[in-house]
């Protein structure tokens, strides 16, 4: 039960003594003193009010050591990102943090995707993995780079870089959207998405490389979701290079008719 620390990081959080708190839920100071320092349970009633305003289910406000949680998972709370309320089952997010208590990119390299799979839950495996900021990015909000391999998601080229930013409520997905998926059976995939999280408790997953059909991913072999953000690599995508071309070809073909215009006929 962790409600007496939950409540007291809570009030601390939005900056109010308990004086303020007391008024706000209408109790006196020695109670809400009583319920975060001596393990006194509210009654339901009260429960339910301390729910409502801090927008956080009873379950979480009782079951969950938020002291145990990432600024950002606390973040994702606070913005109505309950996983009790939003029916959605918990994903505790393994993190690491810099000197300034701000969120790294932990980055997975190809070489790294088998350790990722058994281990991205696990807060010393993530330790080990490097890290890097990119100062253009939400601090906000938590992001992690993969390498992809292969060429499904062909034009983008084999051996890039992908960001993704973590994606709590799966069910918040958007048809098209890209992503990266941690499974359990399939490895770190990275795939265009269509939502059928409700109608058939799974999703969609589309190459951008029409050689590779789409396939139904079941929820339940899900590990994790990352929605991309973007991507760096080393080599330009073929389309942009035949883009080039076309429009030099195109821009030498009205030079010529330029050229045809000027000689007398």
């Amino acid at each position: 039960m962790y409600f007496a620390t939950n409540l007291k990081l809570l009030r601390k959080r939005k900056t109010l003594t308990q004086d303020d708190l007391a008024t706000i839920m209408e109790i006196k100071r020695p109670t809400l003193n009583n319920y975060e320092n001596q393990g006194v349970t509210p009654p339901i009633e009260l429960l339910i009010r301390f729910s409502d305003y801090f927008g956080i289910s009873i379950d979480t406000l009782i079951k969950i050591d938020l002291s145990a949680l990432s600024q950002f998972q606390l973040r994702e709370l606070e913005q109505g990102n309950d996983v009790y309320v939003t029916g959605t089952r918990l994903r505790v997010l393994a993190s690491t943090v810099g000197n300034d208590n701000e969120e790294n990119i932990e980055l997975v390299p190809e070489k790294a995707k088998a350790g990722y799979l058994s281990g991205f839950a696990d807060p010393e495996y993530i330790v080990s993995l490097p890290v890097f900021r990119l100062p253009f990015l939400d601090n906000s909000k938590k992001y992690r780079t993969f390498q992809i391999a292969g060429d499904s998601m062909h034009p983008i080229p084999d051996g890039s870089w992908v960001t993704g930013v973590f994606l709590c409520d799966w069910t918040l997905l958007k048809n098209n959207d890209a992503c990266i998926i941690v499974t359990s059976d399939d490895g770190i995939l990275f795939k265009l998405v269509e939502n059928q999280i409700k109608s058939k408790g799974a999703i969609r997953c589309i190459s951008l490389n029409p050689f590779y059909k789409p396939y139904e991913l079941e929820v339940g072999k899900i590990k994790e979701i990352w929605k991309f953000v973007h991507y760096i690599s080393a080599e330009i995508p073929e389309t942009a290079e035949m883009d080039y071309l076309a429009k030099s070809v195109l821009e030498l073909k009205n030079d010529v008719a330029e050229i045809k215009k000027m000689i007398p006929q």
